[in-house]
């Protein structure tokens, strides 16, 4: 009776260890009506892939002519995170955000280096395979005034973004080749576009 007992103990183990180690990720999007990405609450908390100063998208979402230069600081959902570093390819449900911070100079004993400081917009990109070329746009507004959940740009307002992704970016529609770390991982594996 101890013997069946404890054989039946391990094989529940098993089936609960199998069970949990084959769920899917839980950190990819989650959508409102559909297709509205919710803003994830906890991105902050997520992989940092890097920051720039002063990256402009033709002056319209980056640093406008004549401004303080911004900071743009990128995170990503961790399974797609763990996913790019043993693939070099980032998986279906693959979130992206990029906070928008305005920088300053001079403050407390920091005189000539630049630092971030309030949040002035935040953006999404999200690869999915239910959108018509497998990836979205979005935004959640201005920093004071984010919105809970997006709906994905369409039409004039994502023109300018998918075509620079698909033109300009080192890996799939993802700018890797900002992120030091990330683009060593895809010279090794082999998932560069050509030109890079």
């Amino acid at each position: 009776m101890q013997r069946k007992t404890l054989a039946f103990g391990v094989c529940l183990l098993a089936l609960s260890f199998a069970a949990t180690s084959q769920q899917p990720a839980t950190d990819g999007p989650r959508y409102e009506n559909g297709n509205d990405l919710v803003l994830p609450a906890d991105y902050r908390s997520w992989p940092f892939l890097g920051a720039g100063l002063g990256m402009t998208y033709d002056g319209e979402r980056g640093t406008p002519p004549g401004a303080e230069p911004r900071f743009t600081h990128t995170f990503v959902n961790p399974s797609a995170y763990r996913h790019f570093m043993s693939t070099g390819t980032w998986p279906d449900g693959s979130v992206f955000i990029l906070e928008f911070r305005a920088s300053v100079s001079e403050g407390s004993i920091n005189r000539s280096g630049r630092f971030a400081t309030n949040l002035v917009l935040l953006e999404a990109e999200v690869k999915d395979s239910r959108f018509a070329d497998g990836w979205a746009f979005y935004s959640f507004g201005p920093g004071n005034n984010l919105a809970r959940a997006a709906e994905p740009l369409a039409a004039a307002a994502v023109a300018p973004c998918v075509e620079c992704h698909s033109e300009h970016a080192a890996v799939e529609r993802t700018f890797v080749q900002f992120y030091p770390t990330l683009l060593d991982v895809a010279r090794e594996k082999g998932t560069l576009k050509s030109g890079f």
